[in-house]
Protein backbone atom coordinates (compact mmCIF):
# COMPACT_ATOMS: atom_id res chain seq x y z
CA UNK A 1 0.00 0.00 0.00
CA UNK A 2 1.19 3.37 -0.77
CA UNK A 3 2.14 5.75 1.84
CA UNK A 4 0.72 9.14 2.60
CA UNK A 5 3.63 11.02 0.63
CA UNK A 6 3.57 8.59 -2.15
CA UNK A 7 -0.33 9.31 -2.72
CA UNK A 8 -0.11 12.91 -2.91
CA UNK A 9 3.37 12.49 -5.22
CA UNK A 10 0.74 10.44 -7.52
CA UNK A 11 -2.01 13.77 -7.12
CA UNK A 12 0.79 16.33 -7.80
CA UNK A 13 2.28 14.19 -11.04
CA UNK A 14 1.63 14.76 -14.71
CA UNK A 15 0.23 12.07 -16.53
CA UNK A 16 2.60 12.49 -19.38
CA UNK A 17 5.94 12.72 -17.70
CA UNK A 18 5.20 10.98 -14.41
CA UNK A 19 7.24 13.70 -12.78
CA UNK A 20 5.84 16.50 -10.48
CA UNK A 21 4.20 18.84 -12.51
CA UNK A 22 6.25 21.84 -14.14
CA UNK A 23 4.08 25.51 -14.69
CA UNK A 24 1.23 22.97 -15.05
CA UNK A 25 -1.80 23.92 -17.01
CA UNK A 26 -5.34 23.42 -16.79
CA UNK A 27 -7.68 21.81 -19.28
CA UNK A 28 -11.71 22.62 -19.89
CA UNK A 29 -12.30 19.01 -18.91
CA UNK A 30 -10.15 19.38 -15.70
CA UNK A 31 -7.32 17.40 -16.39
CA UNK A 32 -3.97 19.04 -15.50
CA UNK A 33 -0.17 18.58 -17.73
CA UNK A 34 3.28 20.35 -17.70
CA UNK A 35 2.79 22.83 -20.29
CA UNK A 36 5.94 21.70 -21.97
CA UNK A 37 4.33 17.93 -21.72
CA UNK A 38 1.12 19.22 -23.18
CA UNK A 39 2.66 21.16 -26.37
CA UNK A 40 4.96 18.49 -27.18
CA UNK A 41 1.73 16.22 -27.28
CA UNK A 42 0.00 18.48 -29.55
CA UNK A 43 2.54 18.60 -31.77
CA UNK A 44 2.42 15.25 -31.39
CA UNK A 45 -0.55 15.38 -32.57
CA UNK A 46 -0.79 18.17 -35.06
CA UNK A 47 -3.91 19.50 -35.69
CA UNK A 48 -5.80 18.01 -32.85
CA UNK A 49 -5.61 19.42 -29.58
CA UNK A 50 -7.43 17.17 -27.55
CA UNK A 51 -6.88 15.86 -23.70
CA UNK A 52 -4.29 12.98 -23.64
CA UNK A 53 -5.87 11.63 -20.34
CA UNK A 54 -9.56 11.69 -21.96
CA UNK A 55 -9.57 12.88 -25.52
CA UNK A 56 -12.06 15.44 -25.16
CA UNK A 57 -10.38 18.22 -28.07
CA UNK A 58 -9.48 21.54 -26.54
CA UNK A 59 -10.90 24.87 -28.34
CA UNK A 60 -8.02 27.07 -26.60
CA UNK A 61 -4.39 27.61 -28.61
CA UNK A 62 -3.46 27.97 -25.12
CA UNK A 63 -4.19 26.52 -21.98
CA UNK A 64 -4.42 28.71 -19.01
CA UNK A 65 -2.07 28.14 -16.10
CA UNK A 66 -3.14 26.44 -13.31
CA UNK A 67 -1.67 28.56 -10.19
CA UNK A 68 -2.85 26.86 -7.66
CA UNK A 69 -1.30 23.94 -8.25
CA UNK A 70 1.98 25.12 -9.28
CA UNK A 71 2.04 26.62 -5.79
CA UNK A 72 1.07 23.19 -4.18
CA UNK A 73 3.57 21.76 -6.35
CA UNK A 74 6.34 24.05 -5.44
CA UNK A 75 5.60 23.74 -1.72
CA UNK A 76 5.63 19.95 -1.65
CA UNK A 77 8.96 19.78 -3.51
CA UNK A 78 10.70 22.33 -1.29
CA UNK A 79 9.24 20.07 1.49
CA UNK A 80 10.52 17.08 0.38
CA UNK A 81 13.93 18.55 -0.35
CA UNK A 82 14.17 19.88 3.45
CA UNK A 83 12.91 16.04 4.94
CA UNK A 84 15.79 14.76 2.87
CA UNK A 85 17.97 17.09 3.85
CA UNK A 86 17.27 16.36 7.69
CA UNK A 87 17.15 13.08 6.93
CA UNK A 88 19.89 10.21 7.73
CA UNK A 89 19.46 8.39 4.51
CA UNK A 90 19.06 9.45 0.49
CA UNK A 91 15.53 9.40 -0.33
CA UNK A 92 14.13 9.25 -4.16
CA UNK A 93 14.80 12.95 -5.34
CA UNK A 94 11.24 12.16 -7.05
CA UNK A 95 8.83 10.47 -4.73
CA UNK A 96 10.82 11.24 -1.06
CA UNK A 97 10.96 7.18 -0.73
CA UNK A 98 13.70 5.31 0.12
CA UNK A 99 16.45 4.07 -2.39
CA UNK A 100 15.76 0.43 -2.13
CA UNK A 101 16.22 -0.81 -6.01
CA UNK A 102 18.79 0.05 -8.72
CA UNK A 103 17.96 0.18 -12.29
CA UNK A 104 20.58 -1.62 -14.30
CA UNK A 105 19.47 0.06 -17.83
CA UNK A 106 19.59 3.50 -16.16
CA UNK A 107 22.41 2.85 -13.49
CA UNK A 108 20.53 4.79 -10.93
CA UNK A 109 18.96 3.91 -7.73
CA UNK A 110 15.25 3.87 -7.40
CA UNK A 111 12.43 3.97 -4.93
CA UNK A 112 9.46 1.28 -5.04
CA UNK A 113 7.17 4.11 -6.35
CA UNK A 114 10.01 4.85 -9.70
CA UNK A 115 9.53 0.89 -10.60
CA UNK A 116 5.70 1.56 -11.47
CA UNK A 117 6.58 5.13 -13.66
CA UNK A 118 7.02 4.79 -17.46
CA UNK A 119 10.38 6.01 -16.88
CA UNK A 120 11.70 2.43 -15.57
CA UNK A 121 8.94 0.58 -17.12
CA UNK A 122 10.08 -2.99 -18.36
CA UNK A 123 13.68 -1.90 -16.29
CA UNK A 124 15.52 -4.79 -15.19
CA UNK A 125 16.16 -3.93 -11.14
CA UNK A 126 17.83 -5.34 -8.34
CA UNK A 127 17.49 -5.17 -4.86
CA UNK A 128 20.08 -1.68 -3.45
CA UNK A 129 21.95 -4.46 -1.15
CA UNK A 130 22.23 -7.02 -4.11
CA UNK A 131 23.50 -4.75 -6.94
CA UNK A 132 26.13 -2.94 -4.73
CA UNK A 133 27.51 -6.57 -3.86
CA UNK A 134 27.84 -7.44 -7.20
CA UNK A 135 29.22 -3.72 -8.18
CA UNK A 136 31.75 -3.72 -5.03
CA UNK A 137 33.04 -7.05 -6.18
CA UNK A 138 33.51 -5.95 -10.07
CA UNK A 139 35.30 -2.90 -8.56
CA UNK A 140 37.33 -5.30 -5.81
CA UNK A 141 38.29 -7.79 -8.76
CA UNK A 142 39.69 -4.07 -11.09
CA UNK A 143 41.31 -2.95 -7.83
CA UNK A 144 43.48 -5.99 -6.99
CA UNK A 145 45.72 -5.51 -9.98
CA UNK A 146 46.04 -1.85 -9.16
CA UNK A 147 47.25 -2.93 -5.52
CA UNK A 148 49.59 -5.17 -7.24
CA UNK A 149 50.57 -2.87 -9.88
CA UNK A 150 51.45 -0.17 -6.62
CA UNK A 151 53.14 -2.56 -4.95
CA UNK A 152 55.93 -2.96 -7.60
CA UNK A 153 55.42 0.96 -8.36
CA UNK A 154 56.56 1.44 -4.30
CA UNK A 155 59.31 -1.29 -4.67
CA UNK A 156 60.75 -0.13 -8.16
CA UNK A 157 61.09 3.52 -6.26
CA UNK A 158 62.85 1.96 -3.29
CA UNK A 159 65.60 0.71 -5.21
CA UNK A 160 65.88 3.93 -7.37
CA UNK A 161 66.04 6.03 -4.03
CA UNK A 162 68.65 3.37 -2.86
CA UNK A 163 70.91 3.40 -5.96
CA UNK A 164 70.30 7.63 -6.10
CA UNK A 165 71.33 7.67 -2.22
CA UNK A 166 74.51 4.97 -3.77
CA UNK A 167 75.52 7.12 -6.03
CA UNK A 168 75.12 10.26 -4.24
CA UNK A 169 77.52 8.52 -1.70
CA UNK A 170 79.86 7.36 -3.97
CA UNK A 171 80.26 10.91 -5.73
CA UNK A 172 80.75 12.24 -2.29
CA UNK A 173 83.57 9.50 -1.43
CA UNK A 174 85.33 9.54 -5.09
CA UNK A 175 85.07 13.51 -4.42
CA UNK A 176 87.12 13.30 -0.85
CA UNK A 177 89.49 11.06 -2.69
CA UNK A 178 90.69 13.52 -5.39
CA UNK A 179 90.44 16.09 -2.97
CA UNK A 180 93.06 14.01 -1.40
CA UNK A 181 94.98 12.97 -4.16
CA UNK A 182 95.33 16.81 -5.60
CA UNK A 183 96.64 17.97 -1.84
CA UNK A 184 99.32 15.03 -1.94
CA UNK A 185 100.10 16.14 -5.11
CA UNK A 186 100.20 20.11 -3.93
CA UNK A 187 102.32 19.12 -0.94
CA UNK A 188 104.74 17.18 -2.99
CA UNK A 189 104.46 19.74 -5.68
CA UNK A 190 105.61 22.09 -2.67
CA UNK A 191 108.13 19.87 -1.06
CA UNK A 192 110.29 19.19 -4.35
CA UNK A 193 109.97 22.84 -5.62
CA UNK A 194 111.85 23.65 -1.88
CA UNK A 195 113.81 21.08 -2.20
CA UNK A 196 115.51 21.91 -5.67
CA UNK A 197 115.53 25.65 -5.12
CA UNK A 198 117.40 24.83 -1.57
CA UNK A 199 119.79 22.62 -3.88
CA UNK A 200 120.27 25.21 -6.44
CA UNK A 201 121.23 27.81 -3.56
CA UNK A 202 123.75 24.96 -2.21
CA UNK A 203 125.39 24.68 -5.59
CA UNK A 204 125.56 28.38 -6.04
CA UNK A 205 126.93 28.80 -2.78
CA UNK A 206 129.57 26.24 -3.80
CA UNK A 207 130.41 27.61 -6.87
CA UNK A 208 130.30 31.65 -5.66
CA UNK A 209 132.80 30.26 -2.47
CA UNK A 210 135.45 29.17 -5.49
CA UNK A 211 135.23 31.67 -7.69
CA UNK A 212 135.83 34.09 -4.87
CA UNK A 213 139.14 32.32 -3.89
CA UNK A 214 139.95 32.63 -6.96
CA UNK A 215 139.21 35.67 -7.68
CA UNK A 216 141.26 36.56 -4.83
CA UNK A 217 144.72 35.08 -6.20
CA UNK A 218 143.95 36.13 -9.30
CA UNK A 219 144.18 39.85 -7.46
CA UNK A 220 147.18 39.25 -5.69
CA UNK A 221 148.29 38.25 -8.81
CA UNK A 222 147.87 41.44 -10.23
CA UNK A 223 148.44 43.72 -7.40
CA UNK A 224 152.11 41.65 -7.57
CA UNK A 225 153.02 41.99 -11.51
CA UNK A 226 151.64 45.77 -11.12
CA UNK A 227 154.09 46.60 -8.52
CA UNK A 228 156.87 44.89 -10.99
CA UNK A 229 155.65 46.89 -13.62
CA UNK A 230 155.76 49.97 -12.03
CA UNK A 231 159.25 49.23 -10.44
CA UNK A 232 160.53 48.42 -14.18
CA UNK A 233 158.94 51.49 -15.71
CA UNK A 234 160.81 53.36 -13.11
CA UNK A 235 163.82 52.40 -14.18
CA UNK A 236 163.40 52.31 -17.73
CA UNK A 237 162.57 56.07 -17.16
CA UNK A 238 165.89 56.61 -15.28
CA UNK A 239 169.41 58.13 -16.35
CA UNK A 240 171.31 56.02 -18.56
CA UNK A 241 173.74 56.27 -15.66
CA UNK A 242 171.74 55.65 -13.07
CA UNK A 243 170.09 52.95 -14.84
CA UNK A 244 173.01 51.35 -15.62
CA UNK A 245 174.02 51.23 -12.01
CA UNK A 246 170.92 50.66 -10.71
CA UNK A 247 170.85 47.10 -13.39
CA UNK A 248 174.50 46.25 -12.52
CA UNK A 249 173.50 47.10 -8.40
CA UNK A 250 170.67 44.38 -8.91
Amino acid sequence: MASGSSLLEEELSCPVCTDIFRDPVLLSCSHSFCKACLQQYWKQKESSRECPVCRTRSSMDDAPLNLSLRNTCKAFLKERSQRAKAGSEVLCSLHSEKLKLFCLEDQIPVCLVCQTSEKHENHKLRPVQEAAHTYKEKVRTALAPLQEKLKAFHEVKLICDQTAEHIKSQAQHTERQIKMQFEKLQQFLKDEEAARISALREEEEQKSQMMNVKIEKMTEEISSLSEQIRAIEQKLGAEDISFLQASHVS
